[in-house]
């Protein structure tokens, strides 16, 4: 059995963890912590969890996380790479849900989470957790930096035309829309139910955390060429999704339809859709599945690519599983291979 801690366990990622988690046939949670909730039964805050997981919140020094075979740190920004090295240094393997690893310049990183980065010489040993990209390197790191919700739709969805070299990579377009969970569990007015319910905005145009993120991730595909990406993220009145829509323009001919069948065949968390499909974020809900449909309005030179998640498990939870199955020699669906909720 895995033995896994998870380091802040009551947030939305945090408590998806543990959905997943405690049905995970490989798994034995031993370390679920929380410096405000210490002391309180986790299924006392989280009943859905009730007779799933019997623990206590313990804090971070409670926890004994260095005899965990794994940690996951479904934390903030900035708080796992102050507890990361000594982990690493136990033999504990380190899945990070936040952003602390998955830019790999620090310059960059400290001028989009404006804060000074306490382990930029670990950002060499962290591997970016979209396994269908790098799966090989997954299993064997130590240190997996989990992609952001954000980045996983774009990134799948622009994936394979990126790859192939066929479309114009100084002019891609993410028109992005995310329900209000992605902002996390804290008390804010833009996520109250008044403020949030029955209307949609745009936010970050100037500047999104996400956006060095993707960038990077679409250069490497690239094989280094620079990326022009504008990338644009909606607030939308749903509780759990992503719908990205994203558009670029062609600059050879390619059957898309194959090319993304192709790309994706065997890859069982990424769906292509038939032609002319259209995705909606319930058909994801609840599951770790990017389901994904490709267009070409007019038959023009603009293709337009539809990708759809729930943020909380491919975008988050789930894809950190995952990643946890491939680091650890296990069946990749192993855990996370449930049917989304409908309706």
């Amino acid at each position: 059995m895995i033995k896994v801690g998870i380091v802040g366990g009551t947030g939305y990622t945090g408590v998806e963890l543990l959905r997943l988690l405690a049905q995970h046939p490989h798994v034995r949670l031993t370390a679920i912590t929380s410096r405000g909730e210490a002391g309180q039964r986790v299924a006392d805050m989280f009943p859905s969890l009730r007779g799933r997981v019997d623990a206590v919140f313990q804090t971070p020094v409670e926890a004994q996380l260095g005899e965990c075979d794994v940690v996951f740190f479904a934390t903030p920004n900035g708080i796992a790479m102050q507890q990361t090295a000594e982990l690493l240094a136990a033999g504990v393997r380190v899945i990070d849900l936040a952003a602390d690893f998955r830019i790999a310049d620090v310059a960059t990183w400290e001028k989009w989470y404006g804060m000074t980065h306490a382990a930029p010489d670990l950002l060499a040993d962290a591997v970016y957790g979209l396994p269908e990209v790098n799966r090989e390197q997954i299993r064997g790191a130590r240190l997996v930096a989990n992609p952001g919700c954000y980045p996983t739709a774009v990134q799948l969805g622009f994936l394979p035309l990126v790859e192939a070299g066929l479309v114009d990579l100084s002019h891609l377009v993410a028109d992005a829309k995310s329900g209000v969970s992605g902002a996390g569990r804290k008390a804010e007015v833009h996520t109250l139910f008044s403020e949030a319910s029955d209307t949609f905005k745009a936010y970050g145009v100037a500047g999104h955390r996400h956006l060095p993120e993707i960038s990077q991730g679409l250069t490497r595909m690239a094989a280094g060429q620079a990326v022009g990406l504008t990338f644009v993220p909606h607030l939308t009145p749903l509780i759990r999704g992503i719908h990205a829509t994203l558009y670029a323009r062609l600059t050879a001919e390619a059957d898309l339809q194959a090319l993304f069948e192709s790309r994706y065949s065997g890859e069982r968390f990424v769906d292509v859709l038939p032609r002319n499909s259209h995705p909606e974020t319930r058909s994801v809900r609840g599951s770790n599945v990017c389901r994904i449909a490709v267009h070409r309005p007019q038959g023009g030179d603009t293709v337009v690519v539809l990708s759809v998640i729930d943020n909380l498990v491919k975008g988050a939870a789930g894809q950190a599983v995952q990643n946890m199955n491939i680091m650890f020699g296990l069946e990749e669906r192993c855990g996370i291979d449930q049917v989304p909720l409908m309706p």
